[in-house]
């Protein structure tokens, strides 16, 4: 029996000593982390500031108004709010969003935002779901292919892998592009597809014999002339449009004329109801599209990720799930119906006609051109053809790009920080005082066993600094006044775990336990206390994060992370660590200094009751009626 004992003992201390390595292992996994994007990447030792403490950049965004034409609140309320996902989705900046007067929209930003922020705020045009009609080469330097290219494009079948180009020899070598990928001498490009993610699909055979028939053209003959440069008149009125006929003579001309290598401000526009010519982002085709046939607004959800397979397994085939509304359902399934039976789009050697490509159309230019494998009823479409950043850049642009309104941005300039780093001062004393009263308290009444104290605390210090120095790197998190101030209360709510703790110990020392006893059977009353309350402050931070304001949610986002933390070092640290000092003979053997001293314990007869309360035998408990005396009776 007591070989029993002894052995299991052996395999607690050796079990604590485990846990504690582990625990050391991730820190310095987390700083070598750290350390590889301070040497190889932007980012930094120290968390980034937030705009209160910063300061930022201050953009004014006035509104496109066509036509002398107003812009209604209602108006400028949504593109507010939709220019606040759009900043969201890429990080937590604790940047501002404000109306200023009946048109403009400030938009402050802590430090100085990337290009990629300051474009996710111009773009703020409507997002538009236009067929393709006619397609040419629009900047012939950036066909260009290099080595290291290669294409990107695939099917958005969860069982197909895509139409290919028709000639594989000659698209060895192939541009970058997500949907549209060009062959150094035939210029054919490879589709990205659309189709339900949940059915496999089978390209169509209209499709498939229009490429075979397309690449045999190209290789016997080369057209005459490009089709821009060919004369075009429609035949009649237009009856659809996905009918060339919608374009017209003075668009033709605009699309013969049209650079794309200028910016995208100096490029044409043009009404929903009529067709327009526009550029894909890169410059590398231009386009003649019909009418909308979806709006930008019908676009529910646009999520970024990987292809499940048809039995169920993930693949590394990135996609982009769209998800529409009842209303774009109904559309975006009628267009799919009759774009599946059309041919594919090889340009630039086609000629102004009716082909299977829908273009997603933002700020007069062109995302994504996908066709479609399958038609799509269900208003659920899986779009493939790119890597997954591509995937995740466009998946923003969709989710986030229907705007009611198009802006110009009329000033931007720097901004000094609203509180500035006295503030920070006055937080980080107020820190450091919280931190000295708890170290203070543990030595008066903790004695020895305040090195645990110390130690948890400075462990959660360390992983919760570089989280926050992690998160600002890879997140673009920022550190403002109403996160310091989650910091400071964080202090209490990891005290309070270790107080719990040790008084559950002494509470079973004063029952007559040996220590070892006495730790195992407090750490069983105890953790179930600490998780709930844990549990109780993570929630509440977690609805405060989501209901709240941007100025508090700095506040919930860090008292959030640090209750996590907290959790971690109690049962990483706090436990092992006293598991292991149970079994040294300073503390074994009950010295004073220890702070379980069960002579000293065992005379007082206090319990801990949970919040800073303590029970004293022989005291009157003022919580149980029948321990007051009557008021009258026997003192």
């Amino acid at each position: 029996m007591a070989e029993r004992r002894r052995s299991k003992d052996t395999a607690r201390k050796d079990h604590a000593k485990r846990t504690l390595v582990w625990l050391f292992a991730g820190i310095i996994v987390l700083t070598g982390a750290l350390g590889f994007g301070v040497v190889k990447k932007d980012a930094t030792w120290a968390p980034r500031l937030g705009l209160d403490l910063a300061g930022g950049t201050q953009i004014v965004l006035e509104p496109r108004v066509t036509g002398g034409g107003s812009v209604s609140q209602q108006q400028l309320a949504e593109a507010r709010d939709i220019i606040v996902q759009r900043i969201d989705s890429q990080g937590t900046t604790g940047a501002e969003v404000t109306t200023q007067g009946d048109s403009n929209i400030v938009v402050a930003m802590p430090g100085t935002p990337t290009k990629e922020q300051e474009d996710a705020i111009a773009a703020s045009s409507q997002m538009q779901f236009r067929p393709v009609l006619a397609t040419d080469i629009g900047d012939p330097a950036l066909l260009q292919p290099t080595p290291s290219d290669t294409s990107t494009s695939g099917s958005a079948s969860p069982s197909s892998s895509g139409a290919k180009s028709s000639d594989p020899k000659k698209s060895s070598a192939t541009t970058s592009q997500p949907s549209a990928s060009r062959s150094e001498t035939s210029a054919s490009r490879d589709r990205a597809r659309t189709a339900e993610p949940t059915t496999p699909s089978t390209s169509p055979k209209s499709s498939q014999s229009a490429d075979k028939k397309s690449s045999a053209t190209k290789s016997s003959a080369a057209p005459t002339e490009p089709p821009a440069q060919q004369a075009w008149k429609p035949s009649g009125k237009p009856t659809g449009p996905m009918d060339p006929n919608n374009i017209s003579t003075k668009v033709w001309k605009k699309f013969q004329d049209l650079d794309c290598s200028k910016p995208p401000e100096e490029q044409p526009s043009g009404q929903e109801g009529e067709a327009i010519v526009a550029c894909k982002q890169d410059g590398s085709i231009k386009y003649v599209l019909g009418p909308v046939v979806v709006a930008g607004t019908e676009i529910a959800n646009a999520e970024a990720g990987y292809r499940v397979g048809p039995q169920g397994q993930q693949t590394n085939e990135p996609e982009i799930s769209l998800t529409l509304t009842n209303k774009g359902r109904g559309e975006y399934g009628d267009v799919s119906k009759k774009m599946v039976q059309m041919p594919g789009l090889q340009p630039p050697t086609n000629p102004p006609g009716s082909y299977n490509a829908l273009a997603a159309v933002l700020d007069s230019q062109v995302l994504i051109d996908p066709g479609f494998n399958e038609a799509i009823p269900s208003g659920q479409a899986s779009i493939s053809g790119f890597t997954i950043e591509e995937a995740r850049s466009l998946a923003k642009s969709l989710k986030f790009g229907a705007l009611p309104l198009s802006f110009d941005v009329q000033t931007r300039q720097e901004i000094s920080p609203t509180l500035g780093s006295e503030q920070l001062r006055y937080g980080i004393i107020a820190g450091i005082i919280g931190l000295l009263i708890v170290f203070g308290y543990a030595m008066v009444q903790y004695r020895a066993l305040s090195i645990v104290v110390v130690g948890s605390m400075v462990i959660a210090f360390g992983i919760t600094y570089l989280a926050i120095a992690l998160l600002a790197w890879g997140y673009n998190y920022r550190l403002d006044m109403a996160g310091v101030t989650g910091l400071i209360i964080a202090i209490g709510v990891t005290a309070d775990s270790f107080i719990v703790y040790f008084e559950r110990v002494r509470d079973e020392l004063r029952e007559g336990r040996n220590l070892r006893a006495a730790v195992e059977a407090g750490w069983a009353r105890a953790k179930g206390t600490i998780l709930v309350a844990d549990g109780v402050n993570f929630l509440a931070a977690v609805i405060l994060y989501v209901l709240a304001s941007s100025g508090v949610r700095g506040f919930a986002f860090t008292l959030g992370l640090t209750t996590l933390i907290d959790l971690a070092i109690f049962w990483l640290f706090t436990h092992p660590m006293l598991t292991i000092l149970a079994r040294g003979k300073f503390f074994a053997s009950g010295h004073p200094w220890s702070g379980f001293d069960v002579n000293t314990l065992r005379q007082a007869k206090v319990r801990y009751k949970g919040r800073g309360n303590f029970d004293i035998e022989g005291t009157p408990d003022r919580d149980n009626p029948a321990q007051v005396p009557a008021e009258g009776g026997a003192r």
